[in-house]
């Protein structure tokens, strides 16, 4: 991949400071999951990994197995929970190599027996309740009837009990409160039938996620689930936390400038007019590269520290901007599409409200053709980690 069209800056130190941050809000004995699915919210998971886990995280958490066997390849030798539900022996070569499963249904407890007990391979779970979000989960009768059966169950190991907040706002609404008292309920009860010990020793408790961390629910039980706010990103307008730092950039350079004369049209569709004589850049990126299509005649840029328009339609390649009012510019102007650049910043959350999304729909639809480019967190202790490279100049 060419950086100098298009790059992603990920900034590992400020990943480390982000943990910091939650490590002070969860207090010492918490521990810290690590959300890394879709390639870490399109950071790059190798690299955020391998570092969340030298930074103060206890275990990596992804979707599927194929991420989990991913980190694996990669050197990632720390617990690994898969989150979401694995079919029939889908899951089989991420057991042998000690990733853990979420199992949200009966059906699929059920399965995972069958393929454990056929293929002499014990699987460590997190049974998943339903709280209150609808989504995934077994009800909590259905959770209780399951630890019961653990007990005599050699291929299966509980190694954590989960649940999920629908609120973005985390404990800032009544029903992630409610969500809490159910699941809070539900472990007192395994308790006192003594459910949650076994060989491996005690199963995690955990619930909460970014929003939950930010809006200070309680009680955190045993171990929190962050990804938003370890990349730095508010997952509602209300948990934004000053301290809590972007860790990613993304920038491009200017490919071409051209004069456009007042009553001209920019872009497909002739959806811009210039009102006077306009000075037009071209940038190589587009919605292919993650720049929303949604955000033509109403996005901004930064270039030389200043907020310019995006004029005209996003097209899979490239987007226009009107740098009139910054004298100068030419090819090879680097340009700022998210991130700082001197005492201007363009947020995801910024982003995300212009274009009616979440802030992290942003960060997970920057493209492939983006190359991302790691920065601080010291040399990567393993050889199949992306190596750290200079920026573009």
């Amino acid at each position: 991949m060419d950086s100098s069209r298009a790059w992603a800056e990920i900034d590992l130190d400020a990943l480390g400071q982000n943990l910091g941050r939650i490590r002070r809000l969860v207090g010492p004995t918490v521990a810290i999951l690590l959300v890394a699915k879709a390639d870490a919210y399109g950071h790059g998971a190798t690299a955020i990994a391998h570092h969340a886990l030298r930074a103060g995280a206890q275990a990596i958490c992804v979707t599927t197995c194929n991420e989990a066997l991913a980190l694996r390849r990669a050197g990632v030798r720390a617990r690994i929970v898969v989150l979401g539900p694995a079919l029939g022996d889908e899951s089989l070569p991420a057991l042998r190599q000690g990733v853990e499963v979420a199992v949200p249904s009966l059906e699929l407890y059920r399965a995972l027996e069958r393929s454990a007990r056929g293929a002499a391979t014990k699987a460590r779970i997190h049974l998943k309740v339903d709280t209150g979000m609808n989504r995934l989960g077994m009800t909590p009768e259905e959770a209780l009837g399951v630890l019961e059966d653990l007990r005599s169950c050699p291929f299966l190991v509980l190694a954590g009990l989960m649940s999920h907040v629908a609120a973005t706002d985390g404990a800032r609404s009544e029903s992630a409160r409610e969500q809490a008292r159910h699941f809070g309920e539900l472990l007192q009860r395994a308790r006192a039938l003594d459910l949650l010990s076994g060989p491996s020793g005690r199963a995690w408790a955990h619930i909460a996620n970014s929003a939950c961390v930010l809006s200070g629910l309680e009680p955190l039980h045993d171990a929190v689930r962050v990804g938003a706010a370890a990349y730095g990103i508010a997952p509602d307008p209300r948990l934004f936390d000053p301290e809590l730092a972007p860790v990613m950039s993304v920038r491009t350079r200017i490919v071409h400038v051209q004069e456009v004369a007042k009553g001209e049209s920019v872009g497909y569709g002739g959806t811009w007019v210039a009102r006077r004589a306009t000075r037009i850049a071209i940038l190589p990126v587009g919605y292919d590269d993650g720049v929303d299509w949604r955000l033509g005649n109403q996005g901004e840029v930064l270039v030389r520290g200043r907020r310019v328009a995006i004029v005209g339609r996003i097209s899979m390649d490239y987007t226009t901007i009107d740098v009139t009012d910054v004298s100068g510019v030419g090819v090879g102007e680097r340009v700022t599409l998210l991130g700082a650049d001197g005492g201007q910043r363009i947020r995801a959350e910024e982003i995300a409200a212009r274009t009616g999304t979440v802030p992290y729909d942003v960060t997970c639809s920057i493209g492939k053709r983006v190359e991302r480019v790691f920065t601080g967190g010291g040399a990567l202790p393993n050889p199949a980690e992306p190596s750290l490279r200079a920026l573009p100049s």
